[in-house]
């Protein structure tokens, strides 16, 4: 029994040392990461998430062209590139952070491009963390 706790032991060793040296932004500032209040926003039932996708084929194809307009899109931060895009119906919802007031407008502008969007629900957040 010693044995096998043993080799346990050693074989949990390196987890526990990549833990403690992890070496990303937010370990940097001492700040840890804190999604809480946006988990609880996404449980509520008037929150779409991609899990309310239609999955017509219509609205398929409006999010992947919307998806490929940002992808392509050189100027846009990482964040912007990936954002939710949901489409119901016609009807787009963008959620999630970007850079700034241009980005925002940028990725609004891409999505109105797409033929067969009928509105934009614009959800998108400019945020004040430093690029990744």
């Amino acid at each position: 029994m010693k044995k096998i706790f043993s080799i346990l032991l050693a074989a949990s060793m390196p987890l526990c040392i990549y833990a403690a040296t992890d070496d990303s932004k937010d370990n940097d500032r001492n700040v840890p990461p804190d999604n809480t209040g946006k988990n609880v926003r996404d449980r509520d039932h008037l929150t779409l998430t991609p899990t309310d996708q239609e999955e017509t084929e219509a609205d398929r194809t409006i999010v992947q062209q919307i998806r490929q307009k940002l992808v392509k899109d050189e100027s846009l931060s990482t964040y912007a590139k990936n954002i939710k895009v949901i489409v119901r119906d016609g009807k787009v919802t963008l959620r999630g952070p970007v850079r700034s007031e241009n980005e925002r407008r940028d990725v609004v502008a891409a999505a109105k491009k797409v033929q067969g969007v009928k509105k934009i629900d614009n959800q998108l957040e400019i945020t004040t963390e430093q690029s990744r």
